[in-house]
C-alpha cells in the first residue's frame, strides 16, 4: 500500500465512492473538490495495487495555531481492518507535528457509532457538550437545526 498527498483530480475519483462507502448515507455534498485543490498538503490518499482504499481529509486552523482539523476520513469497506485508517491518521499527524501542532480536533455525528468507537481507540477524548444521545456527549445544533455533533480532541507530542 502507498499513501501519497491528494491532489485535485482525486475529487473525481473519490466523490462517487463516499455514499457507497458510508452504505448509503448521502455524504458526499460534505466534501467538495475545494478540499482537494486547497489543503492537499495536509491530506491523503492510500492506495493498493493502484486503487484507492481510503483517504483522510485534513488542514492546519487558521484561526488557531496549536490546532490541525480532521474533516473527513473513509476506508473502503472491504479493506478495513487492514491498520489503513491508523495509518493516514499517522500520516496526518507526523504533519502536524512538523507544523508545531499540538491539538488534533475532529467531529462526527452521533448515528455513527463506527467513527465515534474509531476515534476513541485512537486516543480521542470526547468532549463534553450540552447533552447525551445513547450514552455519548453531544453538542446540539452544532451543524445546524437538529445537527447535533460529536467532537473529539486529541494531544500529539
Amino acid at each position: 500500500m502507498q499513501i501519497r498527498n491528494v491532489k485535485s483530480s482525486d475529487y473525481n475519483i473519490i466523490s462517487p465512492l463516499i455514499n457507497d462507502w458510508w452504505g448509503g448515507r448521502q455524504m458526499s455534498e460534505m466534501l467538495p473538490k475545494l478540499f482537494f485543490v486547497h489543503f492537499n498538503h495536509t491530506s491523503f490518499i492510500a492506495e493498493k495495487d493502484g486503487e484507492v482504499v481510503g483517504f483522510l481529509i485534513g488542514f492546519l486552523s487558521q484561526s488557531d495555531s496549536d490546532v490541525a482539523y480532521i474533516h473527513f476520513v473513509g476506508v473502503n469497506p472491504e479493506y478495513r481492518k487492514n491498520q489503513i485508517g491508523k495509518q493516514l491518521y499517522n500520516e496526518f499527524f507526523n504533519v502536524v507535528k512538523r507544523n508545531n501542532r499540538n491539538i488534533v480536533r475532529a467531529v462526527t455525528s452521533p448515528v455513527n457509532k463506527v467513527s465515534i468507537a474509531y476515534h476513541t481507540k485512537m486516543g480521542f477524548t470526547i468532549e463534553t457538550g450540552d447533552k447525551e444521545v445513547d450514552g455519548v456527549s453531544v453538542f446540539s445544533n452544532y451543524d445546524g437545526v437538529n445537527q447535533d455533533r460529536v467532537l473529539f480532541v486529541k494531544k500529539v507530542d
